[in-house]
């Protein structure tokens, strides 16, 4: 028995309206949510053309050279940014003007591994083994209107195709969960002398990785309670008069508890490392994951807003760093600190959903050109006074080496913060034993530990 995907009825009725207009072929990406009974899909968005292939496409024999698996991957790339937690790209779609022949089905397959590949380039956290692996192709000839749907497991790179269920739903996620939470970051990351020819990119990711881990190790409270992770999460939750459990507003509060010391029964070993600057992420970010309807489980919920959390940072990152290099600014020289404001982010709603789509937008962008990069993005029209821009004030710090006048300058107000320091360090030693020097910047804050909420 294959898959069965649950499909919103708007999806299809947006793959019925694709005009191919001559081609051979459109493609594009399928968006849902994975359970373990079964699939949602949601939204279906093409990949937009690329200009200098828009020629000689009149020759459907042309088989799929035309298929650029490339810039298909980074738009699916581009779009996994845009998808709050619990939403991922569930596949691909291919629209033909073509009967199904074997050169469909194996450029599908390819075409969705390189998706996969791309989307999963750069996360800070992985799969796991209880995690559905499959991920959907669809076919669709225009002209008999005919639809084959298939699924491979995305961990076997030799798996063959498997036959799958496609079934629509009007109303699929009009009354989807939601969860949401402010978190604080001030995450310090040290730059190692050793890593002076990193760049600025490499030594935030690999920061970000050990924030990661905070991250994932975190108690989640949600609506003000520990839930354990089997159970349901609309336990306890209202009924209707019909009987049906109801989520008051479909909507839960979560904060987020991380522990900075490690459990008294870990050991580590100390390292001395030489640094040549540090790089600080500091302010607040909005996260939201949703969550299906049908019986979903504490710990689905809380994987949703943990990977949201760690997506949403790591993006921020990254889009500043693609800014920076598209405007040629230089790097500051001979500066001790250099300051820059990180994209904040905007949440959309998708209509006839109670699912918010996201993107980001650094303070000089218009509404205008967020509702552009949805239009060109996920081919869907959004209106400018639904967008919703999160309060949010967010700057990296970078901080290099000085020269040796400032580094004189600053020599007695060093030693008045000296004992400070000492003293908080001690004080960590005696509870924990040996800590890494590394750690010992973000320790002399005196936080044991993080209480992240609104």
């Amino acid at each position: 028995m294959g898959r069965t995907y649950i499909v919103e009825e708007t999806v299809g009725q947006y793959l019925s309206n694709i005009n191919l207009q001559g081609k051979a072929f459109v493609s594009g990406l399928l968006i849902g949510q994975c359970s373990s009974q079964k699939d949602y899909v949601i939204l279906a968005t093409r990949t937009p053309p690329k200009e200098e292939r828009s020629e000689n496409l009149r020759h459907p024999k042309a088989k799929l050279d035309n298929l650029d698996e490339e810039w298909a991957a980074e738009h699916a790339y581009q779009v996994s940014r845009m998808l709050p937690g619990g939403l991922l790209v569930l596949g691909v779609f291919i629209i033909t003007t073509l009967e199904l022949a074997n050169d469909f089905q194996n450029a599908l397959r390819r075409l969705m591994f390189a998706v996969e590949k791309s989307i999963n380039r750069k996360r800070l956290w992985n799969f796991t083994e209880e995690e559905v692996s499959e991920r959907v192709t669809l076919h669709i000839c225009a002209s008999t209107k005919k639809i084959f749907c298939r699924s491979y497991d995305i961990h076997d790179p030799k798996s063959s195709a498997r036959p799958a269920d496609w079934k629509y739903h009007n109303g699929l996620s009009s009354s989807w969960l939601s969860l949401e939470c402010t978190v604080h970051i001030n995450i310090h990351m040290p730059l190692s002398a050793t890593s002076v020819s990193y760049t600025l990119e490499k030594n935030t990711k690999n920061g970000l990785t050990r924030w990661a881990k905070q991250i994932e190790n975190g108690v989640y409270l949600i609506n003000g309670q520990v839930k354990d992770e089997d159970c349901d999460l609309l336990e306890g939750q209202k009924k209707s008069s019909r009987g049906n459990t109801q989520a008051t507003g479909h909507s839960f509060d979560v904060r987020v508890l991380t522990q900075l010391l490690l459990n008294s029964d870990h050991r580590s070993t100390a390292t001395v490392q030489i640094c040549s600057g540090s790089i600080n992420l500091k302010g607040a970010v909005k996260c939201r994951a949703y969550i299906h309807n049908s019986k979903p489980k504490v710990k689905e919920a809380v994987q949703a807003v943990k990977r949201d959390i760690m997506n949403t940072v790591a993006d921020r990152c990254e889009i500043l760093f693609e800014d920076l290099l598209l405007n040629e600014i230089p790097e500051k020289k001979d500066s001790e600190k250099e300051f820059h404001i990180l994209p904040c982010r905007v949440f959309v709603p998708l209509p006839g959903s109670t699912v918010m789509l996201c993107d980001y937008k650094f303070d000089d962008e218009s509404a205008e050109e967020i509702r552009d990069h949805f239009m060109e993005m996920l081919d869907h029209t959004i209106q400018i006074e639904d967008v919703e821009i999160a309060e949010e004030i967010n700057t990296v710090c970078v901080s290099s080496s000085v020269n040796s006048q400032a580094s004189l300058d600053n020599t007695d107000e060093e030693q008045r913060k000296q004992p400070i320091k000492t003293t908080i360090v001690l004080k960590i030693q005696q509870n924990i034993g040996v800590i890494t020097a590394f750690t010992v910047a973000v320790l002399a804050a005196g936080i044991s530990f993080h209480y992240f909420s609104d």
